[in-house]
């Protein structure tokens, strides 16, 4: 009898330390994330959520796994796969599935959703976000008058949606402080990745007079340096690839966005949210990329000029206009 008492106790006491772990490896347990992408991993808008959540999965928070080309047609299929296959959360890009997208989150409201995304959050767990990086796009503006010498740039975009207009806008704005009589050209390929398509339209405004293109695209840039022009790069830094070519970028971070969602739904708490803030400045979110080799060839009195403006967005006491109109804009 006495041997079974003790053995009792130390079952009993196997068990309750069992169960004072149990909180502790559920708490270490990797967080199972999908991301679903229309477009390549390395084009610019996606490789950021790729960047950001591969650096999650780096540090051992979460189990990471994404498609990268899915068709539009597909895409419902494949975010159904993804939640049916024990996916606690699904990061990707709604802008031309969102009907789409929201009926899948409306069928599986146990599961999270991330999604870039034009339109609000949806309950119960329908989160969107957006790369509001028009305050750096505002500074590189700023950049880009300083360098031009013909005071025409040309822009060429991927869709004049309100993503892709508003840093446009701003880009135009933050160039016209400098220059006030500064003169635009303005594109869209209808398309978010075709280089070749965007290189094409590139060179029809360096022909018509621009010296400074903006590369809301694949392309541009290459363009740019065929030409000897200069370019102001969109979302990541491609300066190390066009040293002589890419003065100053506008950088998005997704981190803060994504680490946010990660640790929300590791606490049960997320709900629908507008990610949108979290891209911009103060949050980290975004910056202007350091002007590397152009560091001396900017005009000092432009930097100046440009690193006050800077500050000030920062300590708030400057705000960017968003404006997500269409720009419209030709050469005269």
């Amino acid at each position: 009898m006495m041997m079974n008492t003790r053995r009792f106790a130390l079952l009993a006491a196997g068990a309750a330390a069992l169960m004072s772990l149990a909180p502790a490896a559920m708490a270490q347990a990797k967080l199972k994330v999908a991301g679903i992408y229309t477009v390549p991993f390395e084009q610019q808008w996606v490789s950021r959520l790729h960047k950001a959540l591969l650096a999650a999965q780096a540090r051992g928070e979460i189990e990471y796994k994404a498609s990268e080309n899915v068709a539009n047609p597909d895409y419902e299929r494949v975010m159904r796969e993804y939640a049916t296959g024990g996916n606690q959360l699904i990061v990707g890009e709604a802008f031309a599935v969102e009907a789409a997208a929201r009926k899948v989150a409306k069928d599986f409201p146990k599961v999270s959703f991330l999604m870039g995304s034009s339109a609000k959050p949806q309950a119960p767990n329908f989160s969107v976000f957006d790369n509001f990086i028009h305050e750096p796009s505002y500074l590189a503006g700023m950049v880009a008058a300083g360098v031009s010498k013909s005071g025409k740039i040309g822009l060429v975009g991927g869709f004049p949606i309100p993503e892709v207009n508003r840093l446009m806008n701003a880009f135009m704005a933050g160039a016209k402080e400098i220059n006030p009589k500064m003169q635009f050209s303005v594109s869209f390929i209808n398309s978010w990745f075709d280089p070749p398509k965007a290189k094409e339209a590139a060179f029809a405004m360096i022909d018509k007079g621009a010296d400074v293109m903006y590369a809301e695209r694949f392309g541009v840039s290459d363009a740019a340096k065929e030409r000897g022009k200069l370019a102001i790069g969109n979302v990541i830094n491609t300066q190390d690839k066009y040293p002589d070519t890419v003065v100053a970028s506008a950088l998005w971070h997704m981190e803060p966005s994504i680490d946010r969602a990660i640790k929300l739904v590791k606490e049960g708490k997320f709900a629908p949210e507008d990610y949108g803030v979290y891209s911009m400045m103060k949050h980290k979110g975004s910056e202007l990329a350091p002007l590397g080799t152009f560091e001396k060839k900017v005009p000092a009195d432009v930097v100046t000029k440009m690193r006050a403006k800077e500050k000030a967005i920062l300590d708030g006491t400057f705000t960017v206009k968003i404006d997500d109109s269409q720009p419209k804009a030709a050469f005269n």
